[in-house]
């Protein structure tokens, strides 16, 4: 059986954790994996199929940053032809990232990784809300299963989108617990958070509690990766890191 896991949408470092479990699947398929998978990705993601046999879709539009994302998402959805030619030949399709592009006459999967637009509606502008009603929404309700990370959120994809709960099927992240795993050594002065600074992951609130805790540790430094932090003020023990690399984050 031939797999496809559709990763057109994505821009390195620009979506957050949804890229990071996307690779994170990928990796997990190619070393445990026992179907035939292929992974699709855009020119400005060569490699992201970490380890799956990979076909870059060259008619895909390029893209670097979130509005050419939006842009070539907009493309690929008005004109999919020219981008299903290139896969050809699938028995299934797998969309790591929500948004189901190309749509093809196949059984297929989405992973659905939050409904932030419906939970927490004030944090989106009305265009970003329409998108992600027309496109995750829409993947979702055309897809033949869905993948969730958690309960809650099958929950939320059950009762506001209204799938059938058969459909829905919740898969927690897995975790290589090789490289993931408390050392021996002693901590570390410093807390991490590994999150780009968009409002839901609430970094104003963190800075608060931040200042609070180190009135009591001021030796303490909260050090930020994740990309999207250029140019923002942080203030006296924040460190910025920006995106760094897998084994940097796990050292």
């Amino acid at each position: 059986m031939r797999v496809g896991i559709s990763l057109l949408t994505l821009v390195p470092g620009e979506i957050g954790g949804a890229e990071t479990a996307a690779r994170g699947l990928c990796a997990g398929l190619a070393e445990e994996g026992t179907l035939d998978y292929e992974a699709f990705v855009p020119p400005v993601a060569r490699g992201a199929g970490e380890g799956l046999p990979e076909t870059v879709v060259v008619e895909y539009r390029a893209a670097r940053t979130a509005p050419q994302r939006a842009v070539a998402m907009g493309l690929g959805a008005l004109r999919p032809g020219r981008l299903r030619r290139a896969y050809a030949g699938l028995d299934a399709v797998h969309y790591p990232l929500t948004i189901a592009l190309p749509t093809l006459a196949l059984p297929s999967v989405v992973t659905v990784h939050d409904l932030q637009h419906l939970e927490l509606p004030h944090l989106f502008s009305r265009a970003e809300r329409l998108f992600r009603r027309r496109m995750h929404e829409g993947s979702a309700r055309r897809a033949d299963a869905v993948v969730v990370p958690s309960q809650f959120v099958r929950r939320a994809v059950v009762e506001r989108l209204g799938l059938s709960p058969e459909r829905v099927h919740a898969i927690p992240w897995g975790i290589d617990h090789g490289r993931f795993s408390p050392g021996d050594g002693s901590r570390e002065g410093f807390l991490l958070y590994p999150a780009r600074p968009w409002p839901h992951k609430n970094h104003e609130r963190l800075f608060e509690a931040f200042a609070l805790l180190r009135r009591e540790r001021p030796e303490l430094e909260l050090v930020l990766t994740g990309g999207g932090h250029a140019g923002r003020p942080v203030p006296e023990g924040v460190t910025v890191k920006g995106l760094v690399s897998a084994d940097e984050l796990v050292s």
